[in-house]
Formats: structure tokens, sequence, C-alpha cells
């Protein structure tokens, strides 16, 4: 297809006034030509000369494909005036801002929004202000019901994550209300969380928290509260809906927030125009090597391409570009982009089994479609030791998180494993994983971590999906996250299971408290028995005719 570049003007300040007169500032970029070209905006929490670094092609990049780039300080950052209150004003705020740049000179009209993490959360709750100048989005890696799929999740406290980004948060408070002391305590806290007090989740620093960051509000707010609602974008479906703009979803399999981007999807695609894209990623970089592994050169973001031809067909009428729909899911087994013409679903259980050994051995407990005649159908039997709970290792949760082989977390004796026999054929793992399972204990609550891993013929383990939950003895469902990877013959998948995830979570007290209420003094040694014969681990899983990619 043939494109038309643009020479690029030098960018310059403006601002704009709200609705309630808070000023704020953006830079902006425009091509040259009288044009009119449509608007991309990115409204930034961290300052608008970060601008697009971390993830995106410079505005510049963006300009001369023939766009005017805004990139705006949102309220009470960066220049711009007001008190920043994490998502309070992004909604009405947002809004405003587009409709501001709907009428920049030069401008068609139309404005396309663009951005990830905060900058994509706050993109959908604008869209729930019928904006009629709003026509497409591409928000990446966000939060669509922000308790249940950022500040927590599956019930459990997202402590080492929440505890990180508010100190990030809070130190950029404390610098622009001139607290140097301030600003400098948090830095330092950021570069050595401690998780070690009497009470990890009040942390040494919280009385910082408390003062410039909502993480005392995230964590002490009950689900069901209003609060939740007026800052996440799930709240806001019908008005997002009847506004419709073209939506364009961005995750990584390795990355903490893609629950919401795929929640977002699924709630969106039956009433806007939608695609989503996840490739192998963190939350950034997006690149080819993740953790310990080299996903080759199709795993190199190509995102800026594939939002310049989505914003084409929405905000200029290209009509050389089609737009597509469904979902494009790299494959982390043969290192390819797989389309899909809606989001895979789970189609099979596999059964836990073995001879009540899993946690002592990895070779005890399996994983199949059926169980074998010999199998002792018993329990499993589990213990956590408070003195030292398990931890996260790559995945989703770890650091450095991705494919980091964790064959040798596996094979703690407070880890439960399960693995398939090896794989004669190739098969394609593709959609949500979800764990049913039975447990029961003499504790009222108990947490546990599941992860999935791909296991290669020299023994490596490397995470696909996993999931979190604080739960209560009985049946339960974990969810997990979703995947995609062939299989390729020789290979197997694990079922990793623990009681604990410290620091990602606190560590469950069992005392039916909420675990991060608990102090040191709190925790109790508990052990959890699983049931065999209730428990499936769902797969969307298939046998495929050929090696997709693999060479």
């Amino acid at each position: 297809m043939s494109r038309s570049y643009f020479p690029v003007l030098a960018p310059r300040t403006e601002a704009m006034t709200t609705r309630d007169g808070t000023r704020l500032v953006a830079d902006i970029w425009q091509p040259e030509g009288a044009g009119p070209f449509p608007v991309l905006m990115m409204r930034q929490a961290y300052g608008r000369h970060i601008g697009t670094s971390l993830c995106y092609a410079p505005p510049e990049w963006y300009a001369a494909h023939g766009y005017i780039v805004v990139i705006q300080d949102v309220r009470g950052r960066g220049d711009s005036g007001g008190t920043f209150d994490l998502f309070e004003n992004e909604a009405t705020d947002g809004a405003d801002a587009v409709t501001w740049a709907a009428d920049l000179p030069g401008s068609n009209g139309r404005v396309g929004m663009f951005g990830f993490s905060f900058q994509g959360t706050n993109q959908l709750l604008a869209a729930g202000q019928h904006c009629p100048a709003l026509r497409a989005l591409a928000p990446a890696m966000l939060g669509w019901n922000l308790r249940e799929d950022w500040a927590y999740e599956n019930g459990a406290f997202a402590l080492r994550a929440n505890i990180g980004w508010a100190t990030q948060l809070a130190a950029e408070t404390a610098r622009l209300a001139g607290d140097d002391d301030a600003q400098a305590t948090l830095f330092a806290a950021s570069r050595a969380l401690d998780f070690s007090g009497p009470r990890p989740a009040w942390p040494r620093h919280e009385a910082l928290l408390a003062r410039y960051s909502h993480y005392a509000r995230w964590r002490d707010t009950p689900p069901g509260d209003s609060y939740w609602d007026r800052i996440s974008p799930s709240a806001c479906l019908e008005d997002i809906a009847a506004t419709a703009p073209a939506t364009l979803l961005i995750g990584g399999w390795f990355d903490s927030h893609l629950p919401g981007t795929l929640s977002a999807y699924h709630a969106l695609a039956p009433h806007v125009p939608a695609r989503i894209i996840i490739g192998p990623w963190t939350h950034f970089p997006w690149d080819r090597r993740i953790g310990s592994l080299d996903f080759g050169p199709e795993a190199v973001t190509n995102i800026d391409q594939q939002q310049i031809a989505w914003f084409d067909h929405w905000l200029k009428d290209d009509p050389a570009v089609t737009p597509l729909s469904g979902a494009s899911l790299f494959d982390m087994g043969a290192n390819c982009w797989q389309e899909f013409p809606s989001f895979p679903s789970e189609n099979k259980a596999f059964s836990l089994y073995g001879s009540g050994r899993s946690a002592i051995s990895m070779a005890d407990g399996g994983l199949g479609e059926t169980v074998p005649p010999d199998s002792v159908i018993a329990t499993e039997s589990v213990t956590l030791d408070t003195w030292r709970p398990a931890g996260p290792c790559g995945g989703t949760f770890g650091l450095p998180g991705g494919p980091v082989d964790r064959a040798q977390t596996d094979a703690r004796s407070d880890t439960l494993t399960f693995t398939t026999e090896a794989f004669a054929t190739p098969h394609l793992l593709a959609g949500a994983v979800r764990l049913e399972a039975e447990i029961a204990t003499s504790m009222l609550s108990y947490d546990l971590h599941a992860v999935l891993s791909r296991v290669t013929e020299k023994g490596a383990a490397y995470p696909l999906a996993e999931g979190y939950a604080t739960l209560e003895p009985g049946h339960m469902t974990v969810p997990m996250r979703a995947t995609c990877c062939t299989l390729q013959p020789g290979e197997r998948l694990r079922l990793s299971l623990s009681p604990a995830c410290f620091p990602c979570f606190p560590v469950n007290p069992g005392t039916g408290a909420q675990p991060w209420e608990a102090s040191l003094a709190d925790q109790n040694i508990m052990t959890l028995r699983l049931s065999r014969a209730n428990s499936r681990l769902h797969l969307p899983m298939q046998p495929v005719a050929s090696d997709p990619g693999k060479e």
C-alpha cells in the first residue's frame, strides 16, 4: 500500500481548561500542510516529556504518518494544574481533552487515543463520557475492573505490585509538592522494597504512601464500594457501547494486566468494532527476548504499524486499509502469530493423578485426559511453612518475568506438581486456563498459586499461565491467565500448586481474616489436602496437523 509521509513541524506547547477551570498542558506535533489531519492523543501520568518512549515510536513518527499528535499531562502531573487523584478525574478530563483536541487548527474533528497501563485505562474512562469526536482507541495492558484485575487478583491483594507502583507515583507527587526529603525516601524505598516488617502490607514508608498516593485506599476499600465503580471502565460499559469507538486492545502473555485487557475485550467485542493482539511480553519492553527465551524476530513489536493501520481506517476513512477483527495471538511454541476469528475458549478437562507424593517427587504426580488404571485415587497434601513461603519464579509475578525455568521451584516440598506424558504430536494450547479443585484444610481460609508450565525434553519448566486466589475450604475455581503455545513432540505440560507466592501476595494466616491485614505473628502453618478425584485442569488444547512456524 502506498503511503504519504509528511514533514513534521517543531513541537509546540499549548494549554486547555477543563469544565471546572483546571489548566492542562500538552505538547503537540503537527504535520506540515493544511490538512485536515486526525488527532492522536495520549494522556500521561508520568510527565508528558516521557511521551511514547517506553513502548511506542516517538510522537514525530506518528505525526509523519499524517496525524496531529497530542501528549498531555493529566491533572496534577507535569505542568498541569489541579490535584492528581488516581483515575478520579480521567473520565471528565479525558472527555474535555478530546473535545479540545478535535477543534485544534488543522484537525479533521476525529480523535483517537493510545497508550498503555494508566494511559490505556484512561482512554476507556474518557470513552464512557459520550465523546462524539472520539472515534478510535488503542488501549494496551489496562485495568477494566480496577479492584478485580489490578488492585486484587481473585480476592488476593497484589502486595508487591501495589506497593511498588504506589511508591513510584508517591515519589513524583512529593517532587511536584517540593517535598525533597519525602521524594528521596520514596526513591530509596522503591529500590529496595522491604516486606519484613511486623505487618508486610504496612511498609516502613506507609505514612508517605498515605500522604502522597492511593495505596491505603486501594488496600482498605472493600469490594462493592462505589469507589471502584467511579474509577473502573467496566462500570461505564453501556456508555462506551453507545459511543462505539473502534477499539484495538493490546496485551502481553506475562503482563500483570492481562486479565483486565481480556475482560475489556470480552465485554466490548459484542458492542464495538474490536480486535485484540497479545504478544509474548511482560508489561514492558515489547521485544523478542523475554525471561530466558528468544522468541525470534516476529516477536519484536510492530504495534506502531498496526495502530497506524487501525487509525487510518477509523480516522481517515482510508479505503486501502481493511480493519481486522478477532484475535492475533503470538504462539510461544512456534514463534509466530496466529489469527483467530474470536478469542478461543477452553475445551478439554485434564485429571490429576498419582500416589500421594507429588509434593516430594515431580515424577509422582500425573496430568492427563484419562487416569491410568493403576493410579491411587486419594489426596495430595502440601504444607505451608510460614518461615519459608514459596515465592514467584518468572511468569507473571516473578522478577524477571516471563519464561524463566522454574524447575527448581517446582522441586520444593511445598509445591504439588502434576505433569503430562510427553506429547507425541504437536498440540496447540490457545485460550484461557482454569483450575477446578476440591481442597480441605482445618483453617478457615487459604491461598493457592497455580502455574501451568511447558516442560522441555531437557526438563526446563517455562511458565505459560498462572493464577492466584484467596479461598475457603471446599470446591473452588481459580481462573488462570490465558496463553498460546504450540507444544512440540517430546514436550510436556506441568501444573504446579503452592499455598503462597510471597511477597507478590501476603501470606494467608488461615484465620479467615484478610491476609493483607495480618501481622507476622498471625501467620499459621497449615496443611492443604487436595482431592484429586474432584479436581480438573481445563485447557484450551487441540492437536494440530503441522507445526506452524517451526523450521
